[in-house]
């Protein structure tokens, strides 16, 4: 955060430091966009405590083992380079675990001392006779930006690196669906459901509905099945039309608008389905590329969260929240939250571009009450915000526990990493059935909270006088 970003208060001192910043590094983002390929295997250029960090992280979110191979960068090798370190790490992951795709990231440390994980690579395939076709090279530094950002860049790096040129790709009717890093592997496999339930062909991307969520068998693998296919990645460029979901930002990063540009396949980026207008658009969307209406099974899902939010209104229009979390889930909890009747007081992100502040400020302009908006910033300001703002639910991953613990405001959990629960991996918050969850999770809450404390609020209020 830069000094001047900082909002002063007055009677306060500005601070000159991030406080639990509201943010991963761009590798963490990286790991999990490979690790929606069929066969992927990934491998950080850089120390192994980085390796070990994500691991560790990530396997605590999904519950599952996650193995990502480290180059182990050293003293020796950062002061006379790391090529050496890299290759040898190559031969090692191929000969552990014999994978399809290997995708080799970067770190702060290889970024600093100027690693080209490209030239190493193509290196590598010439002195061992390889294809360089098995290889997806992403520079990811992680001072360079967010979880978030690392996981659209690598998505990008895949689709330019592995979709085959127009002339040698075949044309299909099914469509791209690209999906950010807070799909869980529930959300992925409701997704793949709808579709189906409709007859439409389509390319999931990443798919992480069982490589993160595995189920189990009685003997291990190394690697999980799963995953989008690479013969399947080779052919997007001849399909249909990409819909892609996630906040507005840089189109340079986004794997849909290289894939507009390089091969024509008409482009959609809009907020993931959660919420009833967001999910219609999606659903509008589909007709108007395919010509297919949603299924009746899905008709009656999108009735019953209709249902849902007339019984909930008259509790949720009390909420006063706090969104917090990687961009593209605090843009499409602002359209939730207000659709459901709640109160945006504080919605906070990782996110540095000025397009998403905008969309949000958009969205939130017309609800009647104050909202702070605060992009690239950390849980110190979130926290003090969301206690002047008077939020009573907040909504985001488990590192803004702290809200919960120290402010006293409950905490929805969702997104990307949830640490201190179980289950981060099956959390299904989008279309209409995983919307009536999320509504329902939002609205109990609230409840919760308000019968945990009247009888005290009504004690003060009508006896205030009186010595306890």
């Amino acid at each position: 955060m830069e000094i001047s970003d900082v909002p002063v208060q007055q009677g306060t001192q500005s601070r000159s430091i991030a406080e639990n910043p509201c943010n991963m590094c761009m590798p963490m983002g990286g790991i999990i966009a490979l690790k929606g390929i069929e066969g992927a295997m990934v491998i950080l250029h850089g120390s192994q405590g980085c390796s070990t960090y994500m691991r560790r992280h990530i396997a605590e979110h999904f519950d599952e083992p996650v193995d990502v191979g480290s180059s182990s960068l050293n003293e020796k090798g950062t002061i006379y380079g790391g090529s050496d370190q890299l290759k040898t790490a190559i031969d090692n992951i191929r000969k552990a675990y014999d994978p399809a795709v290997i995708g080799v990231l970067t770190t702060c440390l290889a970024e600093t001392t100027g690693e080209d994980v490209h030239r190493i690579v193509e290196e590598y395939c010439r002195e061992r006779g390889v294809s360089r076709s098995m290889f997806i090279t992403a520079p990811t530094p992680g001072y360079g930006g967010s979880h978030g950002d690392g996981y659209w860049y690598t998505l990008r790096c895949v689709v330019e690196q592995l979709v085959l040129p127009l002339e040698q790709a075949t044309p299909h009717e099914g469509v791209n669906i690209i999906v950010p890093i807070t799909f869980s592997p529930a959300d992925v496999r409701e997704m793949k459901r709808t579709l189906s339930a409709m007859d439409i062909p389509y390319t999931i991307f990443p798919d992480i509905s069982e490589t993160m969520d595995r189920p189990y068998g009685a003997t291990y693998t190394k690697m999980s099945s799963g995953g989008t296919p690479v013969a399947v990645l080779h052919n997007m460029g001849g399909a249909k039309a990409t819909i892609e979901f996630g906040s507005p930002g840089d189109e340079r990063k986004f794997p849909g608008k290289y894939l507009e540009e390089k091969f024509g396949v008409p482009y959609y980026r809009i907020a993931s389905p959660i919420g009833l207008v967001q999910t219609d658009e999606f659903f509008s969307l589909l007709k108007k590329i395919t010509g297919k209406s949603m299924a009746h099974e899905t008709a009656a899902e999108r009735g019953r969260l209709m249902d849902a939010m007339i019984d909930g209104h008259k509790h949720a229009f009390s909420g006063r929240c706090t969104l917090f979390g990687d961009a593209d889930l605090t843009y499409a909890l602002a359209g939730f939250t207000t659709e459901i009747g709640m109160y945006p007081r504080v919605i906070a992100s990782d996110s540095r571009n000025r397009h998403w502040k905008e969309a949000v400020s958009a969205i939130t302009a017309d609800i009647g009450e104050p909202v702070t908006i605060f992009s690239d910033t950390d849980f110190g300001t979130v926290r003090r915000e969301s206690e002047i703002g008077g939020s009573n639910i907040a909504i985001g991953h488990s590192d803004g526990k702290y809200l919960e613990e120290h402010s006293g405001i409950p905490l929805v959990r969702l997104g990307f990493p949830i640490h201190d629960r179980i289950g981060g991996q099956r959390i299904c918050s989008t279309l209409y059935a995983g919307t009536n969850r999320l509504l329902d999770t939002c609205v109990n809450t609230l409840l919760e909270r308000k019968f945990s404390t009247y009888r005290k609020r009504m004690y003060d209020q009508y006896f205030p006088q009186i010595e306890r």
